[in-house]
């Protein structure tokens, strides 16, 4: 019998992609999606969760300005946490946390001209909600840019 069998084979695959996810190698993707006659981004993780969301862009020139903005600003920006009494107002480039309509906590990433570039959904702990900042940073950088 040999010992390399399929099945074998399947198992060192699984842990091979396992180890290197665990990692950080395998990194997160840009996805690129049409809705009608706009197209938007989103960003996800290395375990394929989205993390941020762009608003629609009218061309995918746009889109892709987008998406090199938040490769450039993300690891540096700083984050301007709304959340709290008397909150230091930051220069753009940053990330801002604040509190939505229905009390959950969400981030905006702010470009150098102050437009958002990618929002966040919606988290119940301003500790969840900083994770997610933390995880555009690492999977923004090497992140492959894949058109659906």
């Amino acid at each position: 019998m040999p010992l390399l069998t399929r099945t074998n084979a399947y198992y060192i695959i699984k842990l091979y992609l396992w180890v290197f996810n665990i990692r950080g190698i395998i990194m997160g993707k840009f996805l690129i999606k049409h809705d009608g006659e706009k197209i938007k981004f989103e960003l996800a993780a290395a375990n394929r969760e989205i993390i941020a969301s762009s608003d629609l862009y009218g061309t995918k020139s746009a889109c892709m300005k987008g998406i090199a903005s938040v490769i450039k600003n993300a690891p540096d920006a700083p984050v301007e946490d709304r959340t709290v009494k008397d909150f230091e107002k930051l220069i753009n480039p940053k990330f801002e946390i604040y509190k939505d309509d229905g009390g959950r906590f969400r981030f905006d990433l702010k470009a150098k001209n102050g437009q958002t570039v990618i929002f966040s959904e919606a988290y119940k702990a301003k500790a969840s909600c900083k994770n997610g900042i933390e995880s555009v940073r690492r999977n923004s950088v090497d992140a492959e840019i894949v058109e659906l």
